[in-house]
């Protein structure tokens, strides 16, 4: 799984006009499901992402958790982030398909939620319109290959 994962100020998804679902302060995770992923690539991505240190302490150092800080997650699913871009159209073969990465994308919500986080989420597999203010800024890219 792939995660960029985004300290914003605000957040929000829009669908037809319409928001569907909106933060402040916290984190934007736009979340990508490789065809090989698994449950357990799931939980562990949501534990990474529910223990970043990346707000600021009392001495301006990145050393505070989501949950300490009171951030709450907008979790938006992304298979682009497994494009093949070794050509100028980017193919999408490594990303799961909906069978299987949306049932993933819904564990890694579900995690973060056990886990005492409120997440928004998307709409799967929706045309989203995704807005954010972003804090920092702070991007941090997550990637199950390199912790896993």
């Amino acid at each position: 799984m792939r995660a960029v994962v985004m300290r914003v100020l605000s957040a929000s998804v829009t669908i037809d006009g319409e928001k569907v679902s909106s933060i402040e302060n916290g984190f934007l995770v736009l979340l990508g499901v490789h065809k090989d992923d698994t449950q357990k690539h799931a939980i562990k991505i949501a534990d990474k992402i529910c223990g970043l240190r990346i707000f600021e302490d009392e001495n301006g150092k990145m050393n505070i958790n989501p949950k300490d800080a009171g951030a709450k997650l907008l979790i938006v699913s992304q298979f682009t982030l497994f494009a093949d871009c070794s050509s100028r159209r980017p193919g999408f073969t490594d990303a799961a398909r909906p069978e299987i990465s949306m049932p993933l994308y819904e564990l890694v919500v579900s995690e973060c939620r056990n886990r005492g986080f409120e997440v928004g989420t998307g709409v799967f597999g929706a045309d989203m319109k995704v807005e954010s203010v972003n804090d920092g800024p702070v991007t941090i890219l997550l990637d199950t290959d390199d912790f896993m």
